[in-house]
């Protein structure tokens, strides 16, 4: 007999999670004016909002807080991360930061300026936000093929080369500061890049004379496609990939909340001294100073030791496997979703599933709602809320793809938490020629409005 599959990890500390009532859930979400951010952590009972800082640290990361130097400048948990980032990325300069945003609002403030066009695929929010904020513009590389979420297809996140050398064609290269490239691609689903992808990438950079910089949050998960899925790959290490997949760019912004498995915490890396240089002085601004920027001495321990926890093969394997177990019931079931699965989240096509829904009514926020409803899951919508309106006319923007999505936090859910969620999924797709109606906003925020938007039931 085959032995079947089974968690690489053993549960040393649980929490209690309370299961509510649909009567109760009505009145929470409409105080909660339709937006899932504001509801309380206690009002839900399985919580896939996002895979960000809501992981479970290992034995070895709450050992390492513990040692935590404290020291204002110059302490040794610096030092620590440093040579972890070092080993793993290969690059010789860093700067902390408290979380991802915080490392793109240091690094934007030293490279974007207003006017600049920053190509990359499907930028995430926060990235858009601040590129945007700047009154510079994003623009969207991805390829086609991310665009179809039955097409089966490995590299979904890949840069689409044709349409990234039209822009740098097309703009004079002091306009455009740098290529981002999202690893793995979450906007599109949490689709990976392919190795081939980021050598063609940095050979048209090279071309225009354009850095690149990696958009890093689950940057072992896309390791891991690579191996499972790259031809010539399979007998690497994942940290032989990773050092491989880093040797194509000239830095990186880290949410260290994902791959490296912390609560807080990010940092930029960079290969050149003078990039290094350039943002120093944006850190000490808003961050704090270069050795500690905006941490403490025991969550820069507990992201050194979560660099390696997150590059293991067999944790990646257990986590990704996760959420395929997820992906592969709502697929048999018939439920339309992003395909293949993603590294850390299932996406639903809220366009698909709610298809007589006019996209006025905000199908993927509407869909969320129904789900909370349901069953008290929280997803996301990764849709027309999130797209904000356009910065010039202030039309409402709708991307071609309106999604929900179902972030799986690293190690905490069991696979019988995965069997409610798709129970609940399942209910709300049996009734969907139900709901003929969304919602609609009734305030909002100027730039990342998804956040703190107010909206009620059409």
């Amino acid at each position: 007999m085959e032995l079947p599959f089974a968690e690489s990890y053993k549960m040393k500390v649980v929490e209690n999670i309370r299961r509510s009532t649909r009567e109760e859930r009505s009145e929470w979400i409409k105080n909660a004016h339709y937006n899932l951010f504001n509801l309380h952590s206690d009002q839900v009972y399985i919580d896939l909002l996002t895979d960000s800082g809501t992981g479970a640290m290992s034995d070895k990361q709450w050992s390492a807080m513990m040692l935590g130097d404290e020291s204002y400048a110059g302490a040794s948990s610096y030092y620590k991360l440093k040579d972890a980032i070092r080993d793993i990325t290969g690059f010789e300069y860093f700067l902390p930061t408290h979380q991802g945003r915080a490392a793109e609002n240091v690094l934007f403030s030293a490279l974007v300026k207003e006017g600049d066009v920053v190509p990359g695929n499907s930028h995430f929010d926060t990235t858009k936000g601040h590129i945007e904020f700047r009154k510079a513009t994003a623009i969207d590389c991805t390829i086609d093929e991310a665009f179809h979420t039955e097409l089966d297809h490995p590299f979904k996140g890949n840069v689409d080369l044709n349409k990234l050398e039209t822009v740098l064609k097309k703009y004079p290269r002091e306009q455009v500061p740098l290529i981002i490239v999202t690893i793995t691609c979450n906007s599109s689903g949490g689709q990976p890049v392919s190795l081939a992808n980021m050598k063609a990438v940095r050979r048209v950079a090279d071309k225009y004379h354009v850095p690149v910089f990696f958009d890093s949050a689950r940057f072992a998960e896309n390791a891991y496609f690579i191996k499972m899925r790259e031809e010539g790959y399979r007998d690497k290490s994942i940290r032989e990939i990773v050092r491989e997949m880093f040797s194509y760019a000239d830095g990186m912004t880290m949410s260290s909340k994902k791959d490296a498995i912390v609560n807080m915490g990010g940092f930029i890396g960079f290969r050149h001294k003078e990039d290094f240089e350039k943002a120093t002085t944006f850190n000490i601004l808003f961050e704090g100073f270069i050795t500690y920027g905006g941490m403490s001495g025991r969550d820069m321990n507990a992201l050194a030791q979560g660099l390696y926890d997150g590059t293991e093969f067999d944790y990646l394997h257990t986590r990704i496997s996760q959420v395929a177990y997820l992906g592969k019931q709502l697929r048999e079931y018939g439920i339309p979703i992003q395909y293949p699965y993603g590294g850390h989240a299932i996406f639903v096509d809220a366009k698909r599933f709610l298809p007589n829904l006019p996209k006025e009514h905000f199908t993927a926020q509407t869909l969320a709602v129904e789900l909370y409803l349901e069953g008290g899951v929280r997803g996301v919508e990764i849709g027309a809320i999130m797209a904000d309106r356009d910065p010039v006319t202030r039309e409402n923007r709708f991307p071609d793809l309106e999604l929900v999505r179902l972030a799986i936090p690293r190690r905490v859910y069991t696979n019988n938490h995965m069997d409610y969620v798709a129970a609940t999924i399942i209910n709300v797709y049996d009734r969907r020629k139900e709901i003929t109606k969304g919602l609609r906003i009734l305030k909002e925020a100027p730039i990342l409005r998804h956040f703190t938007v107010e909206m009620e039931r059409v």
